[in-house]
């Protein structure tokens, strides 16, 4: 769904955002290039539920009246080699920023492949309208900088709702902030990115909430499990179950 659009709204919301940051990190400590440990259940960080319930039901309202009838009109009226041209040109755009942020996980494969794409995509793609990279085995994983800092081990902090953006946290939206700072189109194609991506997968984000008791739930755990996903680039952390002190009994019968 689309949750990102111009974050920076002037240089003290950015400060705020990086002290609020730094103040909810906390260290993870993971071995390199190894599937992480087994977590613990999660209890959700969400002391601002209140305005967060809020602010997901006005963006609700604004999705139905005003983003869903944009998105239905855009595939009625868009050729599917155009859209594909826009979302490739989009995806171009955030390679920059994957690489970026890659470096700074000192993940150099991807960081290199990050470069590789984006140089070659500009030139032979034309401007990112096509993909040849993909093609020469480039394959792209996106990253961003919310992404490097919990690959750090800076947790998420509290769970937020943003006007429009939708779902977020304390330490994506920091990352968000400090990307815009430095530049602002990666910031701008991602949020075009988000738009094109909710466009293609329409129906599948609206039946992710259509049948839950608590809609705000379901998108706030998604959101959060997601991130955790893409952090970890796809590795599964094993769940911590709880274990049951065994009576006396069960002890005198184990072998």
């Amino acid at each position: 769904m689309p949750r990102f659009v111009d974050r920076c709204k002037s240089g003290r919301l950015a400060v705020v955002a990086v002290m609020g940051l730094f103040l909810v990190a906390q260290p993870v400590v993971a071995g390199e290039n190894s599937p992480p440990p087994a977590e613990e259940p999660q209890a959700a960080n969400d002391p601002f539920e209140g305005i967060s319930r809020v602010t997901s039901g006005f963006n609700a309202v604004v999705r139905g009246m005003i983003i869903d009838p944009l998105v239905d009109g855009y595939q009625a009226v868009t050729p599917d080699p155009i859209q594909e041209a826009v979302s490739n040109a989009v995806s171009n755009i955030s390679e920059p920023v994957t690489a970026v942020s890659s470096l700074l996980q000192g993940d150099m494969d991807n960081a290199a492949t990050a470069t590789k794409r984006f140089i070659i995509n500009t030139t032979v793609g034309l401007g990112g309208t096509s993909d040849p990279a993909t093609g020469m085995g480039l394959e792209q994983r996106e990253e961003d900088l919310g992404q490097a800092f919990g690959a750090s081990g800076v947790a998420p902090g509290p769970h937020l709702v943003l006007p429009i953006i939708g779902p977020s946290n304390f330490r994506d939206a920091a990352g968000d902030i400090l990307t815009t700072l430095a530049n602002p189109l990666p910031l701008a194609a991602k949020a075009a990115s988000s738009g094109i991506n909710y466009s293609n997968n329409q129906e599948d984000i609206k039946s992710l909430t259509a049948g839950a008791l608590d809609p705000y739930v379901v998108e706030r755990d998604s959101y959060e499990q997601n991130r955790r996903y893409e952090i970890n680039n796809g590795v599964v952390p094993l769940t911590a179950f709880p274990e049951f002190a065994e009576d006396e009994e069960d002890k005198k019968k184990a072998p």
